[in-house]
């Protein structure tokens, strides 16, 4: 007898994580919709059927939900790295528009319950616990009380307990993970909203072959944890798969600081890197990945190193920024030629 096709609804399908996590559940035999304002900016998306719109709409989001998905996965989100969401200038933004997007799924689903995971982030830890950058605590039991250190990770922790209200009020299976920095190939890397590990490449990959200055914001002495993204769809889809509300964490314990990250870039690279420190938004001070939960409850750990990751990170932002100034020589070279054809007229 065979096995029905299960059906996935991946909201954030154009995005970094989203874009990864169709691919994922395309390995393992789903039927796939994405859904997202845009298509994946690096590669064609996988899914089966990709509806592009605004999911703060609630007929847009109505359409999408128009069939019952056995599993929803939930990352449509107004994000980007601490440039866009240290500055103030994006809070409202940011706070309307993803918490609109989850209400107007969650009343989508609250009748026929299928499986829904909400991505949510280390930001909606204390700021509190992560003052000392050698010491911060975010294991999952110390959410409260609570005092994240932007409006983007209170959203976070609202949309939290929004889920967690539909799983008590109307017994929606919910899965919530909290993400802490992930990255990897085909994210963001310019522009703004990109994240410390694409940006770092970049301005690393941008040197010359024998190396040069590269702008840091703050001391560097900050410190983070990163994990790669095909580590974080495979945590995710694991979570699903289990019996466990979370929330959870989803990331690694292989804490650096930024001037570390720095070295780490400079080294993949093969390139003399120094650090011109300067004023730039910083968040907190440290911030690490807590596993102990995740270990127990699914038995999984990241097994990626840092170094393997920024290396495959730095090599795919090298050949996009290359092929970026190829296409641009190009461009100008046609453009010469064209002005040439015409003084020779």
């Amino acid at each position: 007898m065979e096995t029905e096709t299960k059906k996935a609804l991946v909201c954030g399908a154009g995005g970094f994580i989203g874009s990864h996590m169709v691919k994922k559940l395309k390995s393992e035999g789903y039927w796939v919709r994405g859904a997202d304002k845009k298509y994946p900016e690096f590669s064609m998306s996988e899914a089966d059927e990709f509806l592009r719109g605004d999911l703060t709409g609630q007929t847009f989001c109505d359409m999408v939900c128009n069939i019952e998905f056995d599993e929803i996965y939930q990352f449509a989100a107004d994000m980007g790295g601490a440039g866009y969401i240290f500055t103030g200038e994006h809070d409202a933004d940011v706070m309307n528009n993803s918490a609109t997007i989850n209400l107007n799924i969650l009343r989508n689903v609250k009748d026929y319950k299928p499986k829904i995971f909400f991505s949510s982030s280390a930001c909606m830890y204390p700021e509190h616990n992560q003052l000392d950058p050698n010491t911060p605590d975010c294991r999952e039991d110390t959410a409260y009380p609570a005092n994240p250190d932007s409006e983007y990770g209170w959203e976070k922790l609202f949309s939290e307990r929004l889920y967690l209200s539909y799983h008590r009020n109307y017994d929606v299976p919910v899965r919530i993970a909290r993400y802490h920095n992930i990255f990897g190939p085909e994210g963001t890397w310019t522009g703004g909203r990109e994240k410390a590990p694409a940006a770092i490449c970049r301005k690393v990959a941008e040197l010359p072959k024998g190396g040069g200055s590269i702008e840091v914001w703050g001391d560097g002495l900050q410190t983070r944890s990163f994990l790669f993204v095909d580590e974080c769809v495979e945590a995710t889809y694991r979570l699903v798969q289990s019996d466990f509300t979370g929330p959870v964490n989803i990331g690694s314990e292989e804490m650096v600081s930024i001037n570390e990250l720095v070295d780490i870039a400079a080294k993949v690279a093969d390139k003399e890197v120094e650090k011109n420190h300067i004023d730039g938004p910083l968040g907190v001070r440290g911030r690490n990945s807590n596993n102990d939960l995740i270990r127990e409850k699914l038995d999984w750990d990241y097994t990626m190193t840092l170094e393997e990751g920024i290396k495959k990170t730095y090599d795919w932002i090298n050949e996009e920024q290359l092929g970026n100034i190829e296409v641009e020589i190009e461009q100008n070279v046609s453009i010469f030629t064209r002005f040439l054809e015409w003084m020779d007229r």
